[in-house]
């Protein structure tokens, strides 16, 4: 799996003057300077009662002070009153959860006397915190039984490590790595005791039956990534003895385990087999074993969260295309039905009370993830925070979705930004290409650090991004349509939409850009080499370069071969490499903008630097630069980091769309020359 949903989630980014990077007169837009700032809700959840929610907000540091991650500040919700207010911690608040029989909010943080992260209670009425559970090596996960006194928890293993004779000691690649083990506390006793669960591999979901007697979770033959993409196992655990009562027979990727209201039944939010790239499907299982069965196979869209509910039906949030759909179905697939369905906006999230109150967390074209509240008996939900109050007076370039046919027929959609300021076009023109590819865009927010977006939009760009063949939210056939295709018409379906652009006079074809991180990243390298004809600039992240090598550096093998190539590398050495940008160099004409974290292992670095090396040599006209971002992995992380990032992708597209004669730019980011203010 690469890069997932880069849109979102992991990799925002986002204040002040609307002052362009390279050119005197913009229409006032979004800035880099604002995406900087921009926060959104992270996690929400309702008290049973309905009378309180509890919910996190994602709030970047300050660029200009510090290089770091954003805080995950916990804030709660009074419905009754309509206020709410900021539990102050000592660091992020993270796994939030309802705690059952207390109506009180539980979630893990380190607090400032804690060695490691630590289990801790939010009471929503006083706002007091109190510490539950302190682990030495720390709180990975946690699932509460059904009594809310017992939790299980994964914690990192602890080694016993031999002293190190030498004053130097190298890393050895995958080896002694910790292992995620799971344990069973009971918080009445005075002095809990944990019992750690019997299974060898590492432990990942956890979900205990409604009665509490067994406790449902995943287990990886060892605690690596690939094995967690690919290889997660189902095992039912008799709480009494820890031990494994029953074992499921799932195959492929795994994202939810929920249980049925009598306990009989297991529903798995999971792969349809192992060579399904994605965990959207909808699969049911008896606890007590056998094969996962897929109860709607003929969905022509993803599954993104399931909860069996207490009336037996299972309620979903789906993707269906760029809408969204939250509904529910029965466990043997009849009574699909759709509650709503969100064509202007992206769900992520839902969570309900008993009297039926549902929470749900949305983004729209105009403003990022928020806060929504649905009252029981309603169809329509009601936005609950502002989390950006300024942004409702920065002007949005319009937002539609596009449909188009490729070459061999395919429909296919994506969705475009026009430029704030409309005069008929045709408009310079970025394509942002999502990662995976088993990711999409949906109509929500579309901007940032990574993502050009509203800020593009400001400075004149059209901004398209494609949902090409293999993107989910198109059932299982369309994301499976690529499989075994690398390169081959699922980036003819981008080169495809960008012709369908120029045809409707919205698109400049002498105009057209190209970016994306991962396997997007890889599309922009293909569009820089083997269709660089067609691209005047490129902005490659942490992308692909030459599939051979790809193979031996990256930490998901399995996973490339299962869900992506189908066939094993060293079967199709001469494919693998005519699939690789670095076979296409010499037609490479564009100039191309590559930026890559040096930590990454999903994709390793030195395939951006094999792009380079290529090019540079056997290129040395063509424009181009290589930036290393150090302590970054797969995606910038930190807050200066990623507005560097911010300001050089853009810095290239209006030097080498919009500029006549353009000449590469100082590799010195000047605050002042690109209209930045410092604070």
């Amino acid at each position: 799996m690469l890069m997932k949903k880069f849109a979102s989630g992991a990799l925002l980014l986002w204040f002040l003057v609307a002052v362009p990077l390279t050119s005197d007169v913009h229409a006032e837009g979004l800035t880099p300077q604002q995406v900087s700032q921009i926060q959104n809700v992270g996690s929400a959840l309702i008290s049973p009662d309905g009378d309180f929610i509890a919910f996190t907000k994602v709030v970047p540091r300050d660029p200009f002070d510090t290089n770091a991650p954003a805080n995950l500040e916990l804030h709660v919700m009074d419905r009754r009153t309509g206020e709410s207010r900021l539990i102050e911690l000592d660091s992020r608040a993270g796994n939030l959860q309802v705690r059952p029989g207390h109506n009180t909010y539980s979630f893990t943080t380190r607090g400032e006397d804690d060695s490691a992260v630590a289990l801790y209670e939010l009471d929503p009425e006083s706002g007091q915190i109190t510490r539950l559970y302190h682990h030495e090596a720390g709180i990975m996960a946690y699932s509460w039984h059904p009594s809310g006194t017992i939790v299980s928890l994964v914690s990192r293993e602890q080694l016993d490590r031999p002293e190190n004779p030498l004053p130097y000691e190298p890393t050895v690649y995958e080896e002694n790595i910790p292992n995620r083990e799971a344990f069973i506390v009971d918080l009445d006793q005075a002095e809990p005791e944990r019992r750690r669960i019997q299974v060898a591999g590492a432990v990942y979901l956890m979900e205990w039956s409604p009665d509490g007697r067994y406790l449902a979770i995943s287990e990886t033959p060892t605690p690596n990534i690939d094995d967690f993409y690919m290889f997660q196992q189902v095992r039912v655990i008799d709480a009494a003895t820890a031990q494994v009562r029953n074992e499921i027979d799932n195959a492929g990727k795994l994202a939810q385990i929920t249980w049925s209201p009598d306990g009989d039944k297991l529903a798995l939010r999971a792969g349809n087999s192992i060579n399904d790239p994605i965990d959207g499907r909808i699969m049911v299982v008896s606890a007590t074993g056998g094969a996962p069965e897929n109860i709607y196979p003929d969905f022509e869209g993803k599954f993104e969260r399931i909860a069996w509910s207490g009336d037996g039906l299972i309620r979903f949030l789906a993707s269906e295309s760029t809408a969204t759909t939250f509904g529910s179905i029965a466990y043997d697939g009849s009574g699909f039905t759709r509650v709503l369905h969100v064509e202007d906006g992206y769900v992520t999230n839902f969570n309900y009370a008993d009297d039926g109150t549902v929470v749900f967390t949305k983004q729209t074209p105009a403003h990022p993830t928020e806060l929504y509240v649905m009252d029981a008996g309603s169809t329509e939900p009601v936005r609950a925070t502002v989390s950006n109050e300024w942004l409702a007076d920065v002007p949005m370039g319009r937002q539609v979705v596009v449909s188009y046919e490729a070459r061999d027929g395919r429909n296919l959609e994506g969705l475009l930004i026009y430029p704030l300021e409309e005069q008929g076009g045709p408009y310079p023109t970025i394509v942002v290409v999502h990662g995976g590819p088993e990711a999409h865009y949906s109509n929500g927010w579309l901007t940032a650090y990574s993502i050009p977006g509203q800020v593009a939009a400001a400075r004149g760009f059209a901004v398209f991004y494609p949902n090409y063949r293999g993107s989910t939210g198109r059932g299982l056939e369309f994301i499976k349509s690529s499989q075994g295709d690398l390169a081959g018409a699922e980036f003819d379906d981008i080169v495809d939409g960008v012709d369908y652009l120029i045809e409707q006079g919205i698109a400049d074809e002498d105009r057209v850009g190209v970016t994306g991180g991962s396997y997007g990243g890889y599309a922009t390298a293909w569009m820089s080499t083997r269709y660089s004809h067609r691209f005047a600039a490129g902005v490659m992240f942490v992308g692909i370069s030459n599939n051979i090598s790809k193979w031996g550096t990256s930490d998901i093998p399995e996973e490339l071969y299962l869900v992506h190539s189908r066939k094993r590398l060293w079967d199709h050495w001469q494919w693998n490499l005519e699939r690789s940008p670095v076979y296409h160099v010499d037609n490479s004409q564009t100039p191309l903008l590559i930026m890559h974290g040096e930590d990454d292992t999903r994709v390793h670095p030195a395939q951006s630097l094999e792009l380079f090396r290529h090019i540079k040599v056997r290129k040395p006209e063509v424009p181009l630069r290589l930036i290393w971002y150090p302590n970054e992995g797969h995606g910038n992380v930190r807050s200066t980091s990623r507005f560097d990032y911010h300001l050089r992708m853009l810095q290239w597209f209006e030097t080498y769309l919009l500029g006549e004669d353009p000449e590469m730019p100082s590799f010195y980011l000047d605050l002042d020359e690109l209209g930045v203010e410092k604070p």
